[in-house]
């Protein structure tokens, strides 16, 4: 056994002995004549505990003046931090932002270090750690985040080690987002060097991260209220780089939903920056090439989400796109706008998202519709193509709405009486539980109603030989939140909240080759089954956590495209009408 007398003895010598380095080296008007007393500190690192901790701060303090012993420096340092003794790890990592203070050179190196420890075990140790990528990234932050940014990686340089991936993203998420007004300094030049280290590592994310970087990407002054539309142009190329629109639709592949789920939540990310004057048309041509074509083989989950993506952006299409999509809306209206006594079912909110694109479209481009529901609108052009006769389309499309309208009026009906005996059932309900279930139902009664009123308000103007189609916001989809008038007020509350997001773009979706996505957007939830004519009703509408493959792992994550969490998304079916309820 060791003498404890004896050990207290070498620990104090080698104390005095770091002190007496330290006070010379302090002294010392050229420090770099004194290489003895900084090798005999590092020397020192290698004896008692206390010297450890002692050499661990005075390594880094004399680092710059001794180049020659740059690299034994370094790797003494790194030799603490290996230590068992968690005092002189911790000082250890307190001093490594000091190597990089006067040498930056070494700036990445250092990096490469503390990221490794970010998975450290021991809070007090994460947290020196996390304070010093924080000193790192206050000394030079472009190199820092560029440092940062490899060990996310990227498709020609991924990262090697995907838990320490996770704890730089966690970093990055946590501690520099929240301070990009602090750190991104200049400003613009900032700004636009962490913009490009995001899209080079946005190539390989999954869909939660890579909603991470798009919420903070639009909260940049560069792509601001006052940004130009060329910056939209911008996000919304680096949303179509994820959305995979130079890969053609796999129709054999077609049951495998990851490429037409990371579709349509890019469309729905997209959607704020198309308001601000990014164009539309990459998406919608890749719709009419790829996917409208095979709409019929699509999973039945993933069909209303796409109708519900394609209706939103509708109303952001530039003339020449809603020229080349209207006749492949025209042919689904067609498909799900039954003749009457035809005993095909409907699907109310198909017929809803449809009616509300091909207005829009048609709006666009109006005479564009002479030739595809036999219309007789004048512009002027050749295409008007008056002299041909295309009556016999106008006459298909006059029976086939009709039919709608007397199937929507007869639904709503229904609905109205099912929301009394709700009103009733609520007065007569005793438990909490049964009041949730009912206000369940009405609350999807509610959407069935708007539903159909959407579809009535839009059906009567297409009967016209003229028609008038609607491109403004005069009708607001069944599933988004009605706006609520503002009230004026001569008094300013206090901690008032902020309002919530007007889009209903999408919370988590996945990559094309990292991670897993879903839309947990209740797709197929009805609240009536089976409210028609003749033949059967069907029965769908599970809650789904879809999954996105990546190359090396498959990750289960939820999504939702509804603003309001307990909104319900209604699909109603023409089919045997009756009163049968099915609830969430």
């Amino acid at each position: 056994m060791s003498d404890p007398a004896a050990t207290s003895t070498d620990d104090a010598i080698h104390i005095e002995k770091l002190y007496e380095f330290g006070e010379r080296l302090s002294e010392s008007k050229d420090k770099s004549q004194n290489v003895k007393d900084y090798q005999g500190i590092m020397d020192a690192a290698k004896t008692s505990i206390k010297a450890k901790q002692l050499a661990a701060q005075l390594i880094p303090r004399f680092f710059k003046f001794f180049p020659e012993l740059s690299s034994q420096a370094v790797e003494t340092q790194i030799d603490l931090i290996e230590q068992e003794e968690l005092g002189v790890r911790v000082q250890a990592i307190r001093g490594l932002p000091l190597f990089c203070k006067d040498t930056p050179e070494y700036l990445s190196k250092i990096v490469d270090i503390l990221v490794q420890l970010l998975a450290a075990e021991e809070i007090v140790e994460r947290d020196a750690v996390l304070k010093a990528l924080m000193s790192l990234l206050r000394q030079d932050v472009k190199a820092s985040l560029s440092a940062l940014f490899k060990h996310i990686g990227t498709v020609e340089e991924p990262s090697t080690d995907e838990l320490i991936r996770e704890k730089v993203l966690s970093f990055v998420r946590d501690k520099v987002f929240p301070l990009k007004a602090e750190l991104l300094r200049p400003q613009e030049e900032m700004e636009r060097h962490i913009t490009d280290l995001i899209k080079k590592s946005s190539e390989d994310v999954t869909g939660a991260e890579f909603t991470m970087f798009m919420d903070f990407l639009k909260k940049l002054s560069i792509f601001g209220d006052k940004a130009p539309s060329e910056r939209m142009k911008e996000l919304v190329g680096i949303i179509e780089g994820q959305a995979d629109l130079d890969s053609a639709f796999d129709v054999t592949h077609v049951s495998d939903t990851d490429h037409i789920d990371r579709l349509i939540s890019c469309m729905y990310m997209a959607l704020p920056f198309f308001l601000r004057g990014a164009s539309s048309s990459r998406f919608l041509n890749y719709l009419n090439k790829h996917i409208i074509p095979v709409f019929d083989k699509l999973p039945e989950e993933r069909k209303l989400d796409l109708l519900k993506a394609l209706a939103e952006i509708s109303p952001f299409t530039l003339p020449q796109d809603s020229r080349q999509v209207l006749p492949s809306v025209v042919q689904l209206l067609k498909k799900y706008m039954p003749r009457r006594k035809s005993g095909e079912e409907m699907n109310f909110t198909y017929v809803e998202c449809l009616l509300y694109v091909f207005h829009h479209l048609a709006h666009k481009a109006p005479n564009a519709t002479n030739s595809l529901c036999g219309y007789k609108i004048v512009t002027g052009q050749p295409s008007d193509r008056l002299g041909e006769d295309f009556s016999e389309f106008y006459t298909d499309l006059i029976e086939r709405l009709s039919n709608v309208e007397d199937l929507t009026r007869a639904t709503m009906r229904k609905l109205t009486q099912g929301m009394t005996e709700h009103n009733k059932a609520m007065a007569a309900a005793k438990s909490d539980d049964a009041k949730d279930i009912i206000k369940t139902q009405k609350q999807n009664t509610t959407t069935g109603l708007r539903t159909c009123n959407n579809i009535l308000a839009m059906a009567k103007p297409l009967h016209a030989k003229t028609p008038l189609f609607i491109g403004d916001k005069s009708i607001n989809l069944s599933w988004k939140e009605v706006a609520k008038p503002s009230v004026p007020s001569t008094t300013v509350s206090a901690g008032g909240k902020r309002p919530a997001a007007t889009t209903n773009g999408s919370g988590n979706m996945a990559k094309k080759g990292r991670g897993a996505g879903g839309l947990q957007n209740q797709l197929v939830n009805r609240a009536l089954e089976g409210i028609s004519y003749g033949g059967r009703g069907q029965s769908e509408g599970q809650g789904v956590g879809w999954t996105w493959k990546r190359k090396k792992l498959s990750v289960n994550f939820m999504h939702s495209h509804n603003k309001m969490k307990d909104e319900p998304v209604i699909e109603l079916f023409s089919k045997n009408i009756q009163q049968e309820w099915l609830m969430w």
